[in-house]
């Protein structure tokens, strides 16, 4: 006899994942204040590869309105400021010779609405995950009775799936709201 707790477990990890990323990629979306998360996509070319920013520079926000990135070699400055230019982080490096100072120019409405969007965008592409892991793990459980798993204890099983499922929305919408209130800030 299958066990149906493993297909409500694994779909509870794919849930929590989609949770994972969906956080990841809401903190790279900047929000009027200086997070150096929004620096995690820049690449700099470094002896022949590209390497992330934070394996050639300390990257710091000593307040909510700049991110100070500190190079290990002074030579890297240029290619840093470079990499920061051709992404789509959309701020103009300013560098002394030393460090790079990226001022975090506040957000127009129009700007944050459009990152409102793209939040929006990024909690719906969640919700999919999630709902394409309840949707799995109840078509095995469906197929699980040919296995000669009860149907009662297969439709528990579905059920706490449901719930599973509910609890995980729920938390996008929060984790949304929370963004959205944060972006629209001024």
């Amino acid at each position: 006899m299958v066990d149906t707790k493993q297909y409500v477990k694994a779909a509870e990890e794919k849930m929590n994942g989609a949770i994972g990323f969906l956080d990841e990629q809401l903190a790279h979306i900047r929000a009027g204040k200086a997070n150096a998360k929004i620096l995690d996509g820049v690449k700099v070319p470094y002896y022949g590869s590209l390497v992330p920013l934070t394996n050639v520079a300390t990257v710091t926000t000593p307040d909510a309105k700049t991110i100070i990135i500190t190079p290990w070699e002074k030579p890297l400055i240029k290619e840093i400021e470079k990499a920061i230019m051709n992404s789509d982080v959309g701020i103009t490096p300013e560098n002394n010779g030393e460090i790079i100072r990226l001022g975090i120019p506040p957000l127009t409405e129009e700007r944050r609405r459009s990152l409102a969007k793209q939040s929006k965008q990024e909690a719906e592409n969640a919700k999919i995950s999630i709902r394409n892991a309840r949707r799995d793990a109840i078509d095995q459980l469906k197929k699980s009775i040919k296995d000669g798993v009860p149907e009662d204890v297969e439709k528990d099983a579905e059920a706490e799936v449901q719930k599973i499922h509910d609890k995980f929305i729920k938390k996008i919408d929060e984790l949304y709201a929370a963004k959205e209130k944060e972006i629209m800030t001024v």
